[in-house]
C-alpha cells in the first residue's frame, strides 16, 4: 500500500460563538444548494472511479489494516526500520484527532535499544514515548504574555485522550507499512522517576502515557488475538447492564480456545486448576485488583507532583 502524505491548511476561525453560528447558518441557507449542485458531478465521478471493494460497506485497505492489528511482545529481530517509514509513521500520528487542535502531547523518538529496555522493558528498532504534555502550550502562552494554567484534572484527562489517539494512529500507520509494534504501559512499572532522569522530562505537566516499540517480529503469529464485539462491549441506544446469564455467556466465550482471547501467560489455566479462563484472569493476572487500594499509588503521587490535581 502506498502512503501519500500531504499538508493541510489550518486556519483560525473567530472564537465568538455568535459570529460562528451566524456564518454557519448563513452558508447553509444561502449557498448550500449551489454548493451541492457544484460538487455533485465531482462526487459522482470520484465514486465511479473507485474499486468496487472500497465503496459501499465492503472492506477497504484501511479496514483490512485495522482488522490485522496485532501486538509483538518484544520478540523483534535486529533489522532496523527505514527512516522513511519512521517519518511516515510520525507524520500520520500527529494527524490524529485532538482537542481544540492543541495537540497536548509530545513524542520522544528513542533509537538506543538499551535505553528502550530501561524505559519499558522491551526493545526494538525504534521506540516512541508518548507523553501527555502541556509545556509547549505553556511556552507559547508565556511568549505572548498570556496566562495559561493546565493545573486540573480536566486538562490532564484531555491530554491523555489526545496522546492515546496519536499513539493508536501511529500503530495503524506502522502496520499499513508492514512494520510491527508493541504498545506497552511498561513505562508505568517500577520507579517511574527514571523517565525524568533518562530523558530529561519537564518536572511539571509532562506525563509518560504509553510507549510504542517498532520493529519486525522474529516469527509470524499463528493467529490474531480475538476481541469481544457483542454484549457488554457494544451498547445500542443506551447503556445495557450485563445480566447474570449474559455474564455466563461471556465466560464461555473466553473459555473457547478458538476465539483466541487468552494471554500467553494464561494458556495453561486449566492445568493450573482453574475452572474458567476468567478465574485465572481475576485471581492470578489481576490479583492486585482483588484488593481495594488503601494507600496512595505511585501513579497518584506522580500526577500530583506534575501539578495536574486541583488542591
Amino acid at each position: 500500500m502506498k502512503t501519500h502524505l500531504g499538508k493541510t491548511d489550518t486556519r483560525e476561525h473567530g472564537s465568538e460563538s455568535s459570529r460562528r453560528a451566524f456564518c454557519k447558518h448563513g452558508a447553509l441557507a444561502g449557498g448550500g444548494l449551489l454548493l451541492a449542485a457544484a460538487i455533485a458531478p465531482a462526487l459522482a465521478a470520484d465514486a465511479a472511479s473507485r474499486p468496487a471493494e472500497t465503496s459501499g460497506d465492503g472492506p477497504n485497505d484501511t479496514i483490512r489494516t485495522i482488522r490485522g492489528l496485532r501486538t509483538t511482545h518484544g520478540n523483534f529481530i535486529d533489522q532496523e526500520i527505514s527512516e522513511q517509514a519512521l517519518q511516515a509513521i510520525l507524520h500520520a500520528s500527529v494527524r490524529a484527532a485532538n482537542a481544540s487542535n492543541m495537540q497536548s502531547y509530545s513524542i520522544i523518538v528513542v533509537r538506543d535499544r538499551q535505553m528502550m529496555q530501561n524505559l519499558c522493558g522491551y526493545r526494538g528498532s525504534r521506540l516512541l514515548l508518548y507523553c501527555a504534555d502541556h509545556n509547549r502550550l505553556l511556552a507559547s502562552a508565556r511568549s505572548l504574555g498570556h496566562a495559561y494554567h493546565p493545573d486540573n484534572v480536566t486538562a490532564f484527562v484531555t491530554a491523555l485522550i489526545d496522546t492515546t489517539l496519536a499513539a493508536q494512529t501511529a500503530a495503524i500507520a506502522a502496520r499499513s507499512l508492514g512494520v510491527d509494534y508493541l504498545l506497552t504501559n511498561g513505562v508505568h512499572r517500577g520507579d517511574m522517576s527514571r523517565h525524568w532522569k533518562l530523558l530529561g522530562l519537564p518536572e511539571k505537566h509532562c506525563f509518560p502515557v504509553i510507549a510504542l516499540v517498532l520493529g519486525y517480529p522474529t516469527t509470524e503469529p499463528e493467529s490474531l488475538k480475538g476481541r469481544l464485539d457483542g454484549t457488554g462491549v457494544i451498547h445500542e441506544g443506551k447503556y445495557h447492564h450485563v445480566t447474570p446469564e449474559e455474564a455466563e455467556e461471556i465466560t464461555r466465550i473466553y473459555d473457547d480456545e478458538s476465539r483466541h482471547l487468552w494471554l500467553e501467560s494464561g494458556e495453561n489455566w486449566k492445568a493450573e486448576g482453574h475452572k474458567h479462563y476468567l478465574d485465572w484472569m481475576f485471581t492470578v493476572w489481576q490479583g492486585r485488583a482483588a484488593k481495594r487500594t488503601e494507600t496512595p499509588t505511585q501513579m497518584l503521587d506522580v500526577i500530583k507532583r506534575l501539578g495536574y490535581l486541583e488542591t
